[in-house]
């Protein structure tokens, strides 16, 4: 922990679990790597996609992470003041352990979907409780609250990442909750296209594409 003494507390264990506490385990650390697990961000984008921390805190956690290999902070504009932040490789090996918490947290009683989800997070969230095994060859762009993901399936196969794809046969757009609750929920997607979320494409492969989300983790690949 050499570089970050005086920064935050450790577990002051030889446990390799308590090591990665070490390293993670502060609130909203773990949550700070989701948000960057779809590439750079901003300081601000980050912040827009955790409305409960502060300024100062999500400062704070930026730079444990940085100090602990799993950020790294780059200048967008030389001499500018600009910048963002990414993973590291080793950021970017938490995904596991974002996943089984998702897989996990959705077999637990309790969760309120009503509450604020971040596009990423719905990203990721679809990307953990995807059924690959019975995926079609699927190409979906997701407007999630005005951030626009590309979604691709195949047999076996789940990619999402940012941007746009022009011949996408589909296109889901709306909030993050309504698109949650098109995507979880058990209304088809014609009735929740007819006033939930905005749709484009043929019916009957969107809805097999929504069929392969489930928060049921015995459902999904």
């Amino acid at each position: 922990m050499g570089t970050m003494t005086g920064i935050r507390r450790s577990y002051e264990e030889g446990c390799i679990a308590a090591h990665a506490l070490d390293l993670i385990g502060d609130r909203w650390a773990l949550l700070v790597v989701r948000e960057l697990m779809l590439g750079p961000r901003r300081f601000g984008a980050i912040r827009a996609g955790l409305p409960g921390v502060s300024a100062n805190i999500l400062t704070r956690r930026l730079e444990e992470l940085e100090a602990a290999g799993l950020v790294l902070r780059e200048a967008l504009r030389e001499g500018a003041g600009f910048q963002s932040y990414r993973l590291t490789e080793a950021g970017m090996g938490l995904w596991p352990v974002i996943r089984a918490l998702c897989r996990w947290g959705a077999a637990m009683p309790g969760h309120d979907p009503s509450l604020f989800i971040s596009p990423v997070s719905l990203m990721l969230s679809l990307r953990a409780m995807c059924a690959r095994g019975r995926a079609g060859p699927h190409e979906a762009v997701m407007i999630a609250a005005g951030e626009s993901f590309v979604i691709r399936t195949a047999p076996g196969a789940f990619r999402v990442e940012r941007g746009e794809a022009a011949g996408a046969g589909l296109r889901f757009a709306g909030s993050t909750n309504a698109l949650a609750a098109t995507l979880y929920g058990p209304m088809p997607l014609a009735q929740c296209a007819a006033g939930l979320i905005g749709f484009e494409g043929d019916p009957a492969q969107g809805q097999a594409f929504v069929d392969l989300f489930s928060l049921r983790p015995e459902a999904a690949g």
